[in-house]
Order: C-alpha cells, then structure tokens, then sequence
C-alpha cells in the first residue's frame, strides 16, 4: 500500500504565515541573549578577576616561610582595622577590590607559543632524538620517541639564556618508562647533563603520576656572606645556605656589596640576594640549613668529609663561633696546622690541642664528664629538681683529622682517640654533650664505627661526584655536582631528611694574611673576649 506524501507548507499559505511569528521570536530571543551577555559581561571578569586574586593570594600565603605568617597576618587584620576607623575607607577599599578584580579579570589576548630559533630547534631535536633509545618500544603503536618524529610533541615548555643554551626544559614521557627505578632515571639525566651542556648544576624533578621530566639550571649559591651573628635560638647552627626552594625559612645576613658574581658557565651566583645599592653591606634574607641540637634532637652529632682545600675546618670554625656565646667548646685538631689558634685563651674555650698526649688527656676528660653530665641529670630528676647549672650549658667537641691521630696513637702503641668518643657519642644528646667530626674523604675509611654510625647529620664539601655524596649522605643529591666549585660549597643531609646543597658563610682563620680583610675581621669581632684565667694568647700562625 502507498504511503500518501505529506502536505507540503507554502509561506503565502495560513499554516505557513503563522511561522513568521516563530522567527521572528527566535531572534528577538537570540539578540536578547546577546544583550544579556553584554550587561553581565563586566561581573563575570569581576568573578574571574577574583578567582585569580584568590588563586594568588591563596599561592604567596603556602610560599611564604611559618615564621613571618604571624606578622603578615596581624599586618593585614591591622590595616583591615583602620581602613573600616577612616570615613570612607570601607568604600574605598571596595573601589579598590572591584578596580583589581576587573583589571585581573580582564580578557587577555591569547598568544601564540614562543618557537625557538633555529639553534634552539636543533638543540632540541638533538635531544629528542637521543632520548629516543630509552623512551621507545618496539611494541608501541604510537611511539610518543621515533626516530625523526615531531619533539614538539614530547617537549611541552622550554628556556633558553642570551646564549642558546637551555635554562628550563619540561618533558612528557611515556607511561610505560620505570622511572620509579633509581639506575634508569640516572641514565636519563646523566644524558640531560651531558647533551643541555656541562659544568652547570641541573635540578630533575620528576613527575610519576603526570609521567613529566623537569629539568631547570640552577644558580650558583652566594659566596659573599661571611661570619655573623645569626638570629637564631639556643640549640639552633647554621651550616650555611641553600636554594630558597629548599626551606621554609629565611634568616637576615649581611652580605657583601658584590653580590653577584658570573662563574664560568655564565650563570650568576647570589641565590636569595639582591645586588646591593650602596658602597656598604646591606641585609638580605638568605634560606639557611639549620641543624637543631638539643635532648630532642634526633641528630646530636655531625660528620664533615670532604677534599683537601673544600672548608670543613671553615665549617668547624664557623660551628665554633655560633656555639661559644651559649656553651663551651673543646677542641682537637689532628692535622696541627695551627688553624684554631684563634680560639686559644678565649672565653667558653676549655682547650685547643694539637699534640696526641693532650688530645688523649682531653678526649678522655671528654668521656669522664659526659658520664659525670648524666649521673648529676639522673640524680635531679629522682629528686623532682631541675638540672644543675653546669650541664644545661652545652659542651662541644670539635675533631679535625681524627684518622692522623688513630694513625699516630697506632704508630706510639696507644689507644685510638677515636676509642674515646664512644662514650660522647653514645650518650651526648641525654648529658647535652654534641660532637663534630672533619675529615678527609680519602680517610673515611678510617672512622671508627662508633663515629659512622652516630653522626647522622652528614655534610660533604668540594667537587665530588653523586656516587661518593650518596655514599657518604645515605642518598644521591637532587642535583648534579659540578666539576669545580668554590671552597664551603657542597651538600648537607640531617638526619633521613632531604639532601640540601650547602654553601659555608666565608669563616677563614684571622691570623691568615691570605684571606680577606674584611672576613678576618668579621671573625675576630665574633671571638669571645680573652679568658683571665687562660695564659697568653698565642702568637699568630700564617696559613
């Protein structure tokens, strides 16, 4: 059976002229919208403008470091306080919040993405295709690495410098790359380093759950700051400073006029600081790597390795000097250079040895106060009181070379001094007793046991590779070490925290006529006043 057509509509019709009326609503409702959009256009860049102060505001209150949120906070409920006391400052501050809103909020162009030229797409390409090898399989269909396929694919953002070089590179890899595996992201930065270009130090941040690779050139750490008073708290050291990224804390340094140096590689050093204006120091505020000592600290001892000329007894020194006005300092120096001689006949100083009889006579005085120390605490708490005096006051021991003077107690027929610290080292943190020890790295092996497995604050000084830091850190660095670095410049580990690089504020001994006048003085301001009690000072040692 035929199906019959439909009645076609003609406009001149009736049916068809009663659909004008439904145009005509159509786009009577279509420029209504339009209008609509165009009234409530300015309160949706002011909701955008907000959302984006929000964003920012919520972003600069997580980076801002715990200890200057208090004060930031009382600043803005102060202001807050005496915009709504003045006459109209309520409306201004409203004339304010919608002014930045809407300029936050306002539409932005969009731009087309920066391409580099065509030394930076080389570059690029050269990489790509070296990454090849490790970011492909045979049985992927859709390889994100091929050789000659598209980089742009796999490079989401770069940086190059003035000089073409790359600065900052983030890159996507496959899913199916082991990157939770230690010996292959290795392999990938050692080729990062080696192809973006060497003697620079590269930060690799790694993004499992994303599957991305960021690579950033880091700059040089400030070799300007000296010896000074920091502002911290009893029980608080400053090792030295570190990237700003790396702590949430920063301290107020002086530093000197030249603030900024260019190394080798073109990058600039002065992390943290801004070049200063005048002919004189200025204050920064410079992130610092603080180890805490004390009863609760979980890392009362420290270990110093490094090679010859890299400062750990700058290091010692500069320990030295921030424990003095709090505590008494004993030391030993194994290597007889005359390098703490500045410390001899002063305030806080019980003693400066040099030969093995007085280092044996001292280290085993060492052990027979700790365990006076604990008794006496012992005793004050059976009997509810608090400590005696004269062990709440801290008692550093500072070792420099200890394996020359276990090698020379050997060679004399003599007990180890090293054999004598087991009795600080063990009890030290209970009796308020913290040892430091300085080596060299090619001595390590010499450390007695009780010295490697009680100094779990670790510091590593002067140009060694990730292999030798991991060894002596428990960890390899985020970073990779360069070749040639300044000396004091290396990579401290507290405890099971992260790896920091490190740079030691400049400590040099006052008595050397090599150093800086300006450091040699910063330290002999800081050395406490001359003990009454103590014999003549020394004369002073060169060198």
């Amino acid at each position: 059976m035929a199906r019959r057509p439909l009645p076609r509509l003609r406009l001149g019709s009736t049916a068809g002229s009663s659909l004008v009326p439904l145009v005509r609503g159509r786009a009577f409702a279509r420029t209504a919208a339009d209008g609509v959009a165009d009234v409530l256009h300015p309160l949706v860049a002011l909701s955008r403008g907000l959302r984006v102060l929000a964003t920012a505001g919520r972003r600069k209150w997580v980076e801002l470091p715990g200890d200057r949120r208090g004060p930031v906070f009382v600043l803005v409920v102060a202001c807050g306080f005496v915009l709504f006391l003045l006459p109209y400052g309520p409306l201004a501050a409203a004339i304010s919040l919608i002014g930045a809103a809407g300029w936050a909020g306002r539409g932005r162009a969009t731009t087309e993405p920066r391409t580099p030229g065509a030394d930076g797409a080389e570059r690029l390409r050269t990489l790509y295709e070296a990454l090849v090898p490790y970011f492909s399989a045979a049985e992927d269909p859709s390889p994100l690495y091929s050789h000659g396929g598209d980089w742009s694919k796999a490079f989401d953002s770069f940086t190059f410098d003035e000089g073409g070089r790359l600065t900052r590179l983030h890159l996507q890899y496959p899913a199916y790359f082991t990157d939770g595996e230690p010996a292959a992201r290795t392999r990938i930065e050692q080729l990062l380093y080696a192809k973006s270009g060497r003697g620079r130090e590269y930060l690799f941040e790694w993004d499992e759950e994303a599957n991305g690779l960021t690579l950033t050139v880091l700059p040089a750490l400030s070799t300007t700051i000296h010896a000074q008073r920091f502002v911290t708290t009893p029980g608080e050291t400053v090792l030295g400073f570190t990237d700003p990224s790396s702590v949430q804390r920063t301290l107020p340094v002086l530093a000197a006029p030249e603030t900024c140096e260019e190394s080798a590689d073109g990058t600039t050093s002065g992390v943290g600081l801004e070049k200063a204006a005048g002919d004189g120091p200025e204050t920064h505020d410079v992130p610092p790597v603080v180890w805490r000592t004390g009863p609760r600290s979980t890392e009362p001892h420290l270990l110093a390795l490094g090679e010859p000329g890299s400062g750990t007894t700058t290091l010692l020194r500069s320990i030295a000097l921030q424990a003095l006005p709090h505590g008494e300092v004993l030391v030993v120096d194994g290597g007889g250079t005359g390098e703490y001689a500045c410390l001899s006949g002063r305030t806080g100083v019980l003693a400066v040895e040099c030969g093995l009889a007085g280092m044996l006579a001292t280290l085993e005085w060492a052990g027979h106060e700790t365990e006076r120390r604990l008794i006496a605490a012992n005793r004050a708490r059976q009997l509810r009181h608090p400590p005696p005096e004269d062990i709440r006051r801290p008692l550093w021991i500072l070792l420099d070379r200890p394996s020359v003077m276990s090698h020379l107690a050997a060679a004399d027929g003599r007990t180890d001094p090293q054999e004598l610290l087991a009795v600080p080292l063990r009890h030290g943190r209970a009796a308020n007793v913290r040892v430091v020890v300085a080596d060299q790295l090619d001595a390590a092996e010499a450390l007695s046991e009780a010295v490697r497995s009680h100094t779990r604050a670790r510091v590593v000084l002067g140009p060694v590779s990730a292999e030798r830091v991991a060894a002596v850190l428990g960890t390899p660095p985020h970073t990779t070490p360069t070749p040639e670095v300044p000396p004091g410049r290396g990579y401290a580990r507290l405890g099971a925290g992260p790896v920091h690089r490190l740079q030691v504020p400049a400590t040099p001994d006052p008595y050397d006529e090599a150093a800086s006048e300006a450091e040699r003085q910063a330290v002999l301001r800081l050395l406490p006043a001359p003990d009454p009690a103590a014999p003549a000072d020394p004369a002073p040692v060169g060198g």
